[in-house]
């Protein structure tokens, strides 16, 4: 439960039908061992407790009374465990059956969830055995006592805000308007759901859609729990397919065909985050309201920090500081890991590119474009978006003009990449050699040129951006800005130098990406040649050049002094698209680069973000229009409105308080 983590677990068990005696005690082992890894929550297929195929067997007084029996049994095993558990079994009420899934938690039963839905249709036929199950809650009786019983129940958890489960059964999620969308509007952040769905050729890939898709739909945690071996196999066979999906992305799920359970950290603070950042998502105080649904309060144990990290070491003997999170967790969350998603990606990106900047070209009136190219990756993706745009309108690519400006930090690499690559794709190359120019500058401001500080580098960048603007001017051009979102947010860039220019088509895309978008293209543009330069652009390290080369090589790498790119977009994306606090950024981080940088190294460049973050917003302030390409971005019009003179103390007294 630590940083929003709410370990959950699906869970299949081998029945034997009309059996409840057996089953129960497959239950009440997988709730052990899920317990014993630390599981809080633990869903369960549907009629599990008896088997679902158990046909007309459901008239039968002796079932229903043992399968109560036995439901009493796992309740009193529950006792003591800190654990939510959601089972199906057949339920008696007021002379009616109802296929139901019983909530437990801490040796009592809390509540009882009908299923809605009854699919008669097919090789169903529950209708015959089952009444459909009512919305509203009702009283039922349990060994005495009252229990909720209605499909418009919300289980809160008193200690854990973020959490609030709702369940459904099976075909419930099949039907046009699944009762899982009101739940979710009426406040529920995690939706169960005890299911017995049968394999048919296919019907596996459109279950694992379906499951997604609702959690996508509905910004929630989703766990499916499928019935599987042991079910009748007289005219089905039950795979046992169990899925824990977040928000749209699959968490794991099981193999068919082999009874499994499964289990995943689930991140309600994500979840919490995604609504509060929606604003079309419903006030859910009103939908409770209007469909009359019962919240069943609930608790689990605080968890302290050495019992957490007890309990990630019996789940995968991680000796972590503060455990690690049983999830995947991507150490390049901007950059898809599937080859063919990610070349989708960038595709698309280019394209989306390459339409904001035609857009400009077409209401400017512009046939000629100016790019200040310094054979980076910055402005070769620049140069490349730029192309694609020109032929898109139909415009020739010598309206392209390619301004290479070498001064005391540029190599012959870099220049002769520079060169190389205004040819290949058909542009105007121009030399200006700003040495001179920079040299003069200094003697009128009084700079000693052998004193390599800020302002020697700046001076540069901003000559840079003068010459540009001037041949703008010259031309009847647009000056097309290279820097990246990466740079941006750590504030890497001269303030009206390399910040400024009159349409940044990179503004949104962090470094990660940009080599994966330089590479795309090096392996598309069927072009070897071209493809040969786009490759040794990539292989250049990252710097602005603007020191003094050693031995003719670059002495000012970017990264030596920043920190590494694929750390910093990973603490951006963290940060801005969900909003995590220090802590939770360092511990993730943690997972996701346990094999390339030490604990130290990770605090460090977090310290170091945090803090350019929070001092160079005045840059992101008054960037120039530029298109956004992904879901986190930087400008002031768009995605962040963040006061300049904002104080970051709050986020770095957190970080001094880690260990």
């Amino acid at each position: 439960m630590k940083d929003g983590f709410l370990r959950v677990a699906a869970a299949t068990p081998k029945v034997r039908v009309a059996d409840p005696q057996y089953n129960a005690q497959q239950i009440m082992d997988l709730i052990g061992q899920g317990y014993s890894r630390g599981v809080k929550l633990m869903v369960f297929p549907e009629l599990c407790l008896t088997a679902y195929t158990c046909a007309d067997l459901f008239g039968q007084k002796a079932l229903l009374r043992r399968a109560k029996e036995e439901l009493g049994r796992i309740v009193r095993f529950t006792d003591g465990k800190d654990i939510l558990v959601f089972l199906g079994l057949p339920w008696e009420r007021d002379g009616k059956l109802y296929n139901a899934a019983a909530a437990i938690q801490k040796g009592r039963l809390i509540g009882v969830v009908p299923k809605r839905n009854l699919p008669n249709y097919s090789e169903f036929y529950e209708a015959r055995n089952f009444c459909p199950g009512n919305e509203r809650p009702v009283m039922t009786c349990w060994n005495g006592e009252k229990v909720p019983m209605g499909t418009n129940l919300l289980f809160r958890c008193n200690t854990m805000p973020e959490l609030t489960v709702a369940a459904e059964i099976c075909e419930d999620v099949w039907v046009p308007c699944p009762p899982s969308i009101r739940h979710a509007l009426a406040g529920a952040t995690v939706v169960v759901n005890c299911s017995a769905s049968d394999e048919t050729t296919g019907k596996d890939m459109y279950r694992h859609e379906l499951i997604c898709s609702q959690s996508a739909r509905l910004v929630c945690g989703y766990v499916y729990a499928n019935a599987g071996e042991g079910e009748s196999t007289q005219d089905l066979v039950f795979g046992g397919q169990n899925i824990i999906a977040e928000n749209g992305t699959c968490l794991v799920e099981s193999r068919r065909f082999i009874n499994e359970s499964i289990c995943a950290d689930m991140d309600l603070e994500r979840l919490d985050s995604e609504r509060r950042r929606m604003s079309t998502f419903p006030d859910p105080a009103a939908a409770r309201e209007e469909g009359g649904y019962l919240t069943v309060e609930f608790s689990f144990d605080a968890v302290s920090e050495d019992s957490a990290r007890s309990q990630d070491t019996q789940a995968h003997g991680s000796t972590q500081p503060g455990g690690d999170v049983l999830r995947y967790v991507d150490p390049a969350p901007f950059v898809p890991r599937d080859e063919r998603q990610r070349n989708r990606r960038c595709e698309e990106i280019l394209s989306i590119q390459a339409m904001g900047l035609k857009k400009r070209l077409e209401h400017t009136g512009c046939h000629e474009a100016v790019i200040g190219l310094s054979g980076g990756l910055d402005s070769t993706l620049a140069l490349l978006v730029t192309v694609r745009a020109f032929d898109s309108l139909r415009i020739p690519r010598s309206g392209i003009h390619c301004i290479t400006m070498p001064c005391f930090g540029t190599t012959d690499r870099t220049y002769n990449n520079a060169c190389t690559l205004a040819g290949k794709v058909g542009a105007k190359l121009r030399e200006i050699n700003i040495r001179e120019a920079v040299t003069r500058h200094f003697e009128d401001i009084g700079h000693d040129m052998d004193k390599h500080d800020v302002t020697y580098e700046n001076s540069q960048a901003r000559e840079r951006t003068q010459v540009l603007m001037d041949i703008a001017n010259e031309v009847g051009g647009l000056v097309i800005g290279t820097g990246d979102m990466s740079e941006l947010a750590l504030g890497w860039a001269t303030y009206n130098g390399d910040h400024m220019s009159m349409y940044g088509v990179n503004g949104s895309v962090p470094k990660t990406l940009v080599r994966h978008l330089v590479r795309y293209y090096a392996d598309t543009c069927n072009e070897k040649e071209l493809a040969d330069v786009l490759l040794d652009v990539l292989d250049t390290p990252v710097s602005p050049e603007l020191l003094p080369p050693e031995d003719g090589q670059i002495s000012q790498k970017t990264e030596d002094l920043v920190g590494p790119y694929e750390l910093h977009d990973f603490y951006l994306y963290y940060i801005l698209r969900y909003g995590y606090a220090p802590a939770k950024i360092y511990r993730l981080a943690i997972q996701a680069f346990k094999s390339q940088y030490d604990r130290e190294t990770i605090l460090k460049w977090l310290n170091v973000f945090y803090r350019r973050f929070f001092s160079q917003q005045f840059k992101r302030s008054c960037l120039p229009d530029g298109p956004k390409v992904g879901s986190v971005a930087v400008s002031p019009r768009g995605d962040l409105r963040m006061p300049s003179d904002a104080s970051g103390r709050l986020w770095l007294e957190e970080l001094e308080g880690i260990k």
